[in-house]
């Protein structure tokens, strides 16, 4: 059996103790050595960071992808007029069926300078415009106590939802029985189109307001009526300028509908009639060139009105990006 042997002397075991001082300093946190937190400037590295990620900005889109982002329906347009005057060529279709795109632009340009473009156009957006706020000053109301009751809702819940998917066009022998030809028959065509769209979109859009919204106004000292105009009607927004949205696109066709079937006697020459007249005298130019000024109103209202109001709702909300267009 061996003896235990304990080593004496210190210069023996010199380079084990040297290098575990060494493992272990360079281990240590740098703060340590001078009394320092080693937290502390962790802490500030971090703080640094979290202030420069919120100093930190969107970046815009540059403006060769506005570029691009405009003219890609440019392209489109382009590509269907070039199919359709290449079918006019190869096909030869009688001209009271499908008449070519210069055909077309040459009835608008003449509808235009007799000034019956100006007044067709006139006519058809004074009654979209008068029945789609009348629609709203309706349906906000009515879908605020529908979403706040849920007795009337489980009640008229269902009947709002069936009549926003009933085509409105079949209210209109209904209208004409009831107010005759005249503008009273078209408005309520127009309201029963967009009043279900309004409604569902705020219903949905209440629906998605958190209850510490509600909980907090109350805390506040909110009564009922401040409560719904001042918390959940702001916080419901982005659901009601869909509604809003929708209710504007149910109107519009709504009125289109109206203005075919329902014809003279006192109800004003809208665009409406101007693609029955079209359809009389089977001149499918005046019959295209009418479908393109619809078109076209209904384009330039989502370009100037809704689709500017709702990126900018968004934007508010945090919901889309600054430099996003």
């Amino acid at each position: 059996m061996q003896p235990e042997t304990h080593v004496s002397d210190p210069h023996a075991v010199g380079p084990l103790t040297q290098h575990l001082q060494d493992h272990r300093s360079a281990t240590r946190a740098p703060g340590l050595d001078r009394g320092i937190d080693p937290g502390c400037d962790s802490g500030r590295e971090l703080d640094a960071g979290l202030d420069a990620l919120q100093q930190q900005t969107v970046p815009s889109i540059r403006w060769s992808a506005r570029v691009t982002k405009a003219l890609l329906p440019v392209a489109a347009v382009a590509a269907v007029i070039y199919c359709w005057q290449m079918y006019v060529w190869l096909v030869r279709p009688r001209p009271d069926v499908l008449p070519g795109p210069a055909d077309v632009f040459l009835t608008l340009r003449g509808l235009i300078a007799d000034g019956q473009a100006q007044a067709v156009i006139l006519t058809s957006l004074e009654r979209g415009l008068a029945g789609f706020v009348i629609a709203v000053l309706i349906a906000t109301p009515l879908g605020l106590l529908l979403a706040q009751n849920g007795l009337l809702r489980g009640a008229f819940g269902p009947i709002i939802s069936g009549l926003q998917v009933l085509p409105s066009v079949a209210w209109v022998p209904a209208a004409i029985v009831w107010f005759g030809l005249s503008d009273a028959t078209v408005y309520f065509v127009v309201l029963m189109g967009a009043v279900p769209s309004i409604v569902n979109g705020l219903i949905s859009g209440v629906d998605q307001v958190p209850d510490q919204y509600r909980r907090v106004g109350h805390v506040l000292g909110a009564g009922r009526w401040a409560l719904v105009v001042k918390i959940v009607l702001p916080a419901a927004l982005p659901g009601y300028v869909a509604g809003l949205k929708q209710g504007w696109a149910f109107s519009w066709r709504s009125l289109m509908a109206a203005e075919i079937i329902a014809t003279g006697g006192a109800l004003g020459f809208g665009l409406g009639g101007l693609l029955e007249q079209g359809r009389v005298l089977s001149d499918m130019a005046v019959v295209l060139a009418a479908v393109l000024i619809i078109l076209l109103i209904g384009v330039v209202v989502e370009l100037i009105v809704f689709g500017p109001l709702e990126r900018r709702l968004l934007r508010r909300r945090g919901l889309l990006e600054a430099g996003t267009r």
